[in-house]
């Protein structure tokens, strides 16, 4: 045991500006309350828990309204009402005890990791919202050169669980508003005409020419990940699954696919002799309307390759026809 918590401490914070002093801990007091967090199996010294205590308890004022003034019963009733074993860890956390931090992982990155998963509706973006979250709470970015943890600000006025699927479910919600100009790959059909007349059988044979050229110069992985997703409707989960990537890889490559193609097709119409306006329009043709066999153009045998996998994902699976 350290020698802070072998000789019990009474602590304060400073007198306020009209000169009362603020409320303190008895040693008394807070001798049993370290006891009963079992602060020193997290190697959280007297001192550090009457820090945090005192933090709290000045932030909402011992539970009362605020300009009333706490009894040492009040303040004793507010203490024992918070979640003390797990306010000491977070804190604990917060100062950098290892000890605490293999008590929180084995507590909650089981059950956090499956809060994300439910969030996301993936198991791999699941994984990554956790990840991030856990970098996040060991402190990883700085503030006035010191680290700063979001485990801080939890209070113990509720279970420090239901403070991380809060915290959790907020990274979820800025990520989405982040990314989310990625996220719906369903608005990102090649741009149509919603007035474009009927075309001609000259401009479906340009098109249908122009669109062959463009799938054929494609790479295999390029062509089976356009097969994969729209003719076989496959989702960007199993897609991922399959090729053993990150779902967001998955979309990525899509995009740039959707909008080469999209720029290819406008090249080569108006190299037939088109101008942008008719290839503009040309391109708003219902593929139904095309004679080509879409299916046996993106039809491939090669085993798909990813330029943009994960690190990690060395083995790529076979692709059967």
């Amino acid at each position: 045991m350290d020698s802070a918590s072998a000789q019990p401490v009474e602590l304060g914070p400073p007198a306020t500006a009209e000169g009362a002093a603020e409320p303190q801990i008895s040693a008394t007091l807070l001798d049993a309350l370290w006891r009963e967090a079992e602060a020193d199996s997290l190697e959280l010294n007297r001192t550090e828990l009457a820090q945090k205590l005192l933090a709290v308890g000045a932030k909402y004022n011992y539970g009362l309204p605020p300009g009333a003034s706490a009894t040492p019963a009040q303040i004793e009733a507010f203490y024992r009402s918070l979640q003390l074993r797990e306010l000491a860890l977070a804190h604990a956390c917060t100062v950098g005890h290892d000890a605490a931090w293999q008590q929180f992982l084995q507590r909650f990155r089981a059950p956090l990791t499956q809060a994300a998963v439910a969030m996301t509706g993936s198991s791999s973006l699941g994984q990554d919202l956790a990840d991030s979250l856990y970098s996040e709470l060991f402190g990883l970015s700085e503030r006035d050169g010191q680290r700063r943890s979001p485990l801080a600000s939890y209070s113990g006025r509720g279970s420090l669980m239901g403070w991380l699927r809060t915290t959790l479910a907020q990274r979820h919600v800025d990520h989405h508003r982040r990314t989310r100009r990625e996220a719906p790959l369903e608005d990102t059909d090649l741009a149509a005409v919603p007035t474009a007349p009927t075309p001609t059988p000259e401009v479906l044979a340009r098109l249908g020419n122009s669109l062959a050229e463009a799938l054929r110069a494609l790479a295999p992985e390029d062509r089976f990940l356009l097969s994969a997703y729209f003719l076989d409707q496959r989702t960007l989960l199993q897609i991922a699954q399959l090729l053993r990537v990150h779902e967001a890889t998955v979309s990525r490559k899509l995009k740039r696919l959707t909008s080469g193609l999209h720029q290819q097709l406008l090249k080569r119409l108006q190299a037939s002799g088109m101008n942008r306006r008719a290839a503009e329009e040309a391109l708003g043709t219902d593929p139904r309307d095309l004679t080509i066999n879409l299916r046996n153009l993106l039809q491939t045998s090669a085993t798909p390759t990813f330029s943009n996998q994960t690190e990690g994902d060395k083995t790529k699976p076979s692709v059967k026809k």
